[in-house]
């Protein structure tokens, strides 16, 4: 058996990757991390450090050298990715990671737990009951934001201990804030700590996200600049309005509110089941890990996550945190001292989503890397959960599809698309032209169709589908079972409609459509035959109808027969061209007397 090597296996992991944001971690031999890096597109970036073109300073070579394995986390935005890496740099310190490795963490804007709150940057979250909000990928972004909430509300910036008794009792002073406009003096009760406090929550809408007041404020401002022809003002005010504009004031990866959690997400399918693990310290996540597992003959899925987490636990060597996340509950009685929660609105479903994400990507890698490696057995992998989906008898090894095309009845086509194992066979594709129905008549368009192509499948002794869809509903589904019946076949093979409206599946003599999950193989698949026919038929009728609309135009002059418009055409190349023709350059092609008749006719015309 060939053994594959190191960078084959590490490129066959980088192929599998998405094309998502999220940070990725590589593992020496000793499975320790070694580098953490942050991407874009995770897929480019990883793969980068395996081009020759990238791997010519000599710290890359080294790192290459040493990668093991590769573990990635995929997240929502490329600023979350960028505060994640921090996070993970910070908790694991890898080798070959020089410039988040200080202590340096991002930075914060803090509503002080005071009686006068200030409005404060910080670098530093402490469970004080102060409120914090970020944090900022980027520093600028932090002061903007921070100037523009003390210019609009007047918060004091001092560092007075102000409290309710000392204001009443005239101990603290004014100082030049106030002079200049930037300060109401609450420390001499100019403002009451009512009116304060307001401000204060106003303020807060701010750092929440709620920019609907801010922006009409700084639109204002930026208009009577513009009038008073302070330029420089006003695109100071635009600068900061387009900053606003971009301004995020939350991140699923830090959140302060929570201190420690362990989160698990479950995905399941019919054989494997995997489960996503994220840890979060101080707010922040520091650790992600997903492990699959085998199912068993009816296991419940409270079973199932209940097994994973212990499993996780175990491999990781430690405890659950006080509070854990989960999807749904499993059986508690096996961890006494967790209170596990399943949440419905907040961060919480925000993170517990994250960690679903990853679950998602996860399985996703894993049947692709079964279609890499073993196409036969992913195929067959699809075919019984089709079967199994629409309760059919035997796997649809062999599927059609059915479509119409006419523009008001005329050019009148059919197409017919076949899939085997799963996939388009293009070379079973077969075109069909009506020729038994005139006018608009899909129901009789179909049933020629579909009369033709199994009236000569049993001629010639071929195999039959297992199963057939029909693009449509009710109607071209009774009509084109009317026809198996006649023809005798209606118990050899399965007959479905698929609806577009809401992708509904009939089947005959049944009035309740099946609802199948959107996202699910089974419905992929007969879309992919549905669109596939569609686009197969189109294709034909719109070659078919441009031909038509050409020859007909030339049809209609008198005394041209179909011989002369095709040595026309051979000749000419378009109408267009034979419009513009001379009399001696037609009749020299097909004499005088027709010449005349073409040149006649386009006068006219």
């Amino acid at each position: 058996m060939k053994t594959i090597s190191r960078i084959d296996r590490l490129k066959e992991c980088v192929s599998l990757l998405p094309n998502e944001p999220g940070v990725y971690r590589f593992y020496n031999s000793d499975d320790v991390v070694i580098y953490v890096g942050k991407a874009k597109d995770l897929k480019k970036r990883v793969s980068s450090y395996f081009l020759a073109k990238n791997v010519s300073e000599r710290k890359v070579i080294a790192l290459v050298k040493n990668i093991e394995k590769i573990e990635h986390i995929v997240v929502q935005t490329e600023s979350d990715a960028l505060l994640l890496e921090n996070n993970m740099i910070k908790s694991l310190q890898p080798k070959y990671n020089i410039l988040l490795k200080d202590d340096k963490t991002y930075p914060w804007i803090v509503i002080k737990n005071e009686p006068y709150p200030r409005i404060l940057p910080t670098r530093i979250v402490e469970q004080n009951g102060s409120k914090y909000f970020g944090p900022y990928t980027n520093l600028a972004m932090q002061r903007s934001i921070l100037e523009l909430v003390r210019k609009l509300y007047s918060v004091r910036t001092c560092n007075l201990p102000l409290s309710a008794r000392g204001v009443t009792e005239h101990k603290f002073q004014k100082c030049l804030e106030y002079h200049i406009g930037n300060c109401q003096a609450p420390c001499e009760d100019y403002v009451s700590r009512e009116k304060y406090i307001e401000g204060i929550k106003r303020a807060e809408e701010i750092l929440k996200g709620d920019l609907s007041n801010a922006r009409d404020y700084l639109n204002k401002e930026m208009t009577n600049a513009a009038e008073a022809l302070r330029f420089e003002d006003a695109h100071r005010l635009k600068l900061r309005l387009e900053m606003l504009d971009k301004y995020k004031s939350k991140s699923v990866i830090l959140s302060p509110l929570y201190s420690d959690l362990d989160v698990f997400s479950l995905i399941v399918d019919d054989y494997m089941a995997y489960c996503n693990y994220l840890h979060i310290q101080k707010g922040a996540v520091i650790n992600s890990y997903t492990i699959e597992m085998k199912l068993r003959v009816e296991e419940s899925e409270n079973d199932i996550l209940t097994f994973a987490i212990m499993q996780i636990m175990e491999r990781l060597n430690r405890d659950l945190t006080k509070e854990v996340i989960v999807p749904f509950m499993p059986d508690d009685s096996y961890f006494p001292n967790t209170i596990f929660t399943v949440p419905q609105r907040g961060d919480k479903v925000k993170i517990l989503e994250l960690s679903q994400k990853n679950s998602k990507f996860h399985r996703l890698e894993k049947l692709k890397q079964i279609e890499k490696k073993s196409p036969a057995t992913h195929s067959l992998r699809i075919l019984e959960r089709i079967k199994k989906d629409m309760s059919l008898d035997e796997l649809p090894y062999h599927i059609e599809c059915f479509d119409n095309s006419n523009i008001q009845g005329t050019y009148p086509v059919s197409a017919c698309v076949v899939f085997r194992d799963a996939k388009p066979c293009r070379k079973d594709y077969r075109h069909y032209n009506i020729k038994t129905v005139v006018g608009i008549d899909d129901f009789a368009s179909m049933k020629e169709t579909v009369t033709r192509r199994y009236s000569r499948l049993i001629e010639e002794g071929k195999s039959l589908p297992q199963l057939i869809v029909i693009d449509g509903g009710k109607g071209q589904l009774s009509i084109t079972y009317s026809v198996l019946k006649e023809l005798g076949i209606e118990n050899k093979i399965k007959i479905v409609g698929l609806a577009k409206r809401f992708e509904e599946i009939y089947f005959p003599n049944d009035p309740y459509p099946l609802c199948l999950d959107k996202m699910g193989e089974t419905l992929k698949v007969l879309m992919h035959l549905r669109d596939e026919a569609h686009r197969f038929g189109i294709t034909f009728h719109r070659n078919k109808r441009s031909k038509g609309f050409i020859k007909s135009e030339l049809e209609n002059i008198p005394n041209i027969g179909k011989k002369t418009i095709e040595k026309l055409l051979a000749h000419f190349k378009s109408v267009n061209k034979i419009k513009i023709a001379t009399f001696d350059e037609i009749s020299k092609l097909i004499g005088s007397a027709k010449a005349n008749e073409i040149i006649k006719y386009f006068k006219n015309e």
